[in-house]
């Protein structure tokens, strides 16, 4: 894959990585997400891929499970462990357990071929949405050593940046502004993943809570700010300090 030349980086419209090796239908998603206004970059391969998400400038990867050389999920892990672009995984492999190793690996969305444009889409301006917006209601919220800044979707753990994922931000910040609020993983469903997810499993939540108990607590079995009532669902604890 080409360096981006003066051009492609001085484009202001959001970028797009698509990552198939179905050629015929990476060409047709090019197509109308540059008519939809988007920037496209394109790789055919698990390696091409890799060498692509080195770089910065991306806002968005749709991602497809079976590569050659490397696949998909292999390559979410990759990215999450450098920044939080929401990844869209884009796949044939349409099992609850195939979804949920998608999301255990850092997907933010997935959807299954075949698909309708109209639907990813949709699934990609709800994903962007929940990445760009800002002034959301309230301010810095803290507790004892986590921080999270809404305005710029960061979050701190003594001191120390953490690499969230989209959805594991938006999951953070909702329990952070009820601490001490059981809520249900359908109304987590609901509130969080929004239209973005269609699915019905909560096992998605605790999936999700899996991921974020890993990174803010110190011990996740243990967890002090994510806490759970079997069978019903999580809250914020309040921490200390």
């Amino acid at each position: 894959m080409a360096g981006l030349s003066q051009a492609q980086r001085s484009d202001d419209r959001p970028c797009v990585l698509v990552v198939d090796d179905e050629r015929s239908l990476v060409d047709i998603l090019r197509e109308n997400l540059e008519r939809a206004g988007y920037r496209v970059e394109v790789a055919f391969d698990g390696e091409e891929a890799a060498q692509a998400i080195r770089g910065d400038g991306h806002h968005l990867v749709v991602l497809d499970v079976m590569l050659p050389y490397l696949d998909g999920y292999a390559l979410c892990a990759a990215l999450r462990a450098k920044s939080d672009v929401p990844v869209l995984m884009l796949t044939a492999k349409g099992t609850e357990e195939d979804k949920l190793r998608g999301f255990e690996v850092g997907a933010d969305d997935y959807l299954t071929k075949p698909f309708s444009m109209p639907e990813l889409l949709a699934r990609i301006r709800a994903l962007l949405r929940r990445r760009v917006r800002d002034g959301e209601p309230g301010g810095v919220l803290r507790s004892g050593g986590l921080v999270l800044d809404p305005a710029s979707r960061q979050v701190w753990r003594d001191g120390r940046e953490l690499t969230l994922s989209v959805r594991e931000f938006d999951l953070l910040h909702y329990l952070m502004q009820r601490p001490g609020q059981l809520i249900t993983r359908e109304k987590l469903l609901e509130d969080v993943w929004g239209y973005a997810y269609v699915g019905d499993s909560a096992r998605t939540v605790d999936v999700t809570v899996w991921r974020l108990r890993n990174k803010i607590e110190d011990d996740p079995k243990d967890p002090v700010y994510i806490l759970s009532r079997r069978g019903v669902g999580y809250m914020f604890g309040q921490a200390e300090g």
